[in-house]
């Protein structure tokens, strides 16, 4: 059977390890102390990593996870970037079995306490993906890498929603000023970002193209008020009218 050769991106963040749950008593000098021999064995395993030293790397890492599931436990983020670290360099040394079990821990504490759509989610699924993919697992491999899309997709929508609610603000904040030309081009920025990932009868797009041809209107631009009225289809929505000039007559004596 051929070999599928797919590429993908791995994700390997070696860390400091510096962020700790804020439940550790920041008095106990012995936990701090220990918790610190973590951070300089992590470190060490960094290190080691970097020289190829994995035999090295791995066992500096086993004694800062150590360290860390006595003080922290093992549904801590801390104790899961050891995890998959530690899961990497096991994939490095084609230890597969143990690759597997260390990136899958990361995975499970990743999901408890981010839930499904973080990026540290993503970064885990993308990781056995890969391993999968070496291991010649190709169809888990599949799966896998299509869960790692779709969360991120699930969150540049979310990250283009809070732009888009920006745009928005900018443009009300411009209007306020008086700026009428810089509102609207913010409120059209916002429009196409709502449009891109909502629709066209969406109530964020709706009220976008609202907001502009109120504008336009305002500014006495009314071809290009009407233009962006027509998009408008909620019962809410105004409604945009020719304006019909009456000559004035003379008086009749």
């Amino acid at each position: 059977m051929n070999k599928i050769f797919i590429i993908f991106l791995s994700f390997i963040f070696f860390t400091g390890c510096s962020s700790l749950l804020r439940n550790v008593p920041q008095n106990n000098t012995s936990t701090n102390q220990a918790l610190q021999q973590a951070n300089i064995l992590n470190n060490q395993g960094v290190d080691a990593y970097k020289k190829g030293e994995y035999q090295k790397a791995i066992a500096y890492y086993n004694q800062s996870i150590a360290i860390k599931e006595k003080i922290l436990g093992s549904d801590n983020l801390n104790t899961a970037t050891s995890y998959n670290n530690l899961g990497l360099i096991y994939k490095k040394t084609k230890d597969y079995p143990k690759a597997l079990a260390f990136l899958g821990k990361a995975l499970e504490v990743r999901k408890k306490l981010l839930g499904r759509n973080s990026s540290k989610t993503a970064e885990s699924y993308n990781n056995i993906g890969t391993l999968y993919a070496t291991m010649g697992e190709t169809q888990k491999a599949i799966k896998l890498t299509e869960k790692t899309i779709n969360i991120k997709q699930e969150i540049r929508k979310k990250e283009n929603l809070d732009i888009a609610i920006s745009y928005t603000n900018l443009a009300v904040l411009e209007a306020l000023q008086g700026h009428n030309t810089k509102a609207i081009e913010y409120h059209k920025k916002a429009l196409e970002i709502n449009k891109e990932n909502f629709g066209e009868e969406h109530d964020l797009t709706q009220n976008n193209y609202k907001n502009i041809a109120q504008l336009y209107f305002a500014t006495q631009q009314y071809q290009k008020a009407k233009e962006y009225a027509k998009h408008i289809k909620k019962e809410s929505s105004i409604a945009l009218e020719d304006i019909n000039v009456i000559e004035d007559y003379p008086v009749q004596h």
